[in-house]
């Protein structure tokens, strides 16, 4: 049985400015950095001779992302991977209190919304309790879409 989703999982280009990012703009808190590799990491991703650099990051819920460069092999990033209907997991959404707010600061902090914050209409989606859904899509520095989304 299931009991959440534990962590997302991002290959990184430069681990260094997507931890700013993550931490310093969005507010995840960095708890450990890692190297992995050997014959276990090799076999569990189906890569060979992999080394890479990881750093763990916890929101206040204790959901994590985890930020990884592979030194090797090298990392080759598929075209269009912005873009919100290619194919595969396309985006990772994190819950706010003030969606409002989160988006001022994203953009004091330079970060483009793609749009401004959106009502999600009642007719095309409900949810539990009445409440309505407020939502916002943004890119991380190397192009991952993130969304902020607010229940009221």
């Amino acid at each position: 049985m299931l009991k959440r989703i534990d962590h997302t999982n991002i290959v990184v280009v430069d681990l260094e400015a997507m931890t700013r990012f993550y931490s310093e703009v969005l507010g995840l808190k960095p708890i450990k950095r890692a190297s992995i590799d050997g014959p276990w990491v090799d076999q569990l991703v189906g890569l060979t001779s992999v080394a890479a650099d990881v750093v763990y990051l916890e929101a206040p819920d204790g959901s994590r992302v985890e930020l990884i460069r592979f030194r090797q092999p090298r990392t080759v990033r598929p075209p269009q991977l912005e873009q919100a209907n290619t194919p595969g997991l396309r985006h990772m959404a994190f819950r706010v209190d003030d969606i409002d707010g989160m988006a001022a600061e994203l953009k004091t902090q330079g970060v483009k919304l793609l749009s401004d914050v959106q009502n999600v209409p009642d007719a095309q989606v409900t949810y539990e309790g009445g409440a309505r859904k407020r939502l916002v899509y943004f890119h991380d520095p190397e192009g991952n879409l993130l969304e902020f989304c607010e229940y009221k």
